[in-house]
């Protein structure tokens, strides 16, 4: 008997979009992650852009190939992003558009924060970016106004139910067409 759907295994890779110091992406990010790793059948990779250096890679490099290899492993996407003037950050548009094809016929969702918006501007952007890409965008989200205001001193947050809600709803989402489109991939390759 084959698996049910919701319980195969796929790769979550988690982008931490912001690189500015004293950035709150971490808190943020490690939230989430722990959220998404309590789903079983889920394996989460963490890219953190202040790790990565976006700036830096250049393609024949080792960073350059070991970032193309990860977005490529990666069955769905979660960009971590603040909204910055309205936006997203800059290396995080540079890190997307160093590649094409690993981002093509996959799901991406967003946790956003920042402001009294929560960063859904600097969403509403990437959603064209990845449009652009051939990558399936998800309608949940997960966002933060005001992010210092929800999580206390520890990185926790003071009611976790909301927060917790709306991941699950995005995790479900971006399960679905993960496997979806890998079945889709398997059968025949996509070409845009």
């Amino acid at each position: 008997m084959s698996e049910h759907p919701s319980e195969q295994r796929h790769t979550l890779a988690v982008i931490v979009g912001s690189t500015r110091e004293g950035r709150f992406a971490p808190v943020i990010a490690n939230w989430f992650t722990r959220h998404a790793e309590s789903h079983p059948h889920i394996d989460v990779d963490v890219i953190d852009l202040d790790a990565v250096g976006p700036y830096t890679l250049r393609p024949g490099t080792e960073a350059y190939e070991s970032f193309a290899k990860r977005v490529d492993q990666a069955d769905a996407f979660v960009v971590i992003t603040p909204e910055y003037n309205h936006s997203f950050p800059a290396p995080l548009k540079h890190a997307i558009d160093l590649l094409r094809s690993p981002w093509q016929a996959k799901p991406v969702g967003f946790v956003s924060y920042g402001g009294i918006s929560g960063g859904l501007r600097a969403v509403e952007q990437l959603r064209l970016v990845f449009a652009e890409l051939h990558a399936t965008t998800v309608r949940e989200t997960v966002s933060f106004a005001l992010p210092g205001d929800p999580f206390d001193e520890r990185g926790e947050l003071r009611d976790p139910a909301p927060a917790a809600k709306a991941a699950d709803a995005l995790l479900r989402q971006l399960t679905w067409w993960a496997l979806a489109l890998r079945a889709a991939r398997l059968a025949r390759p996509y070409g845009a």
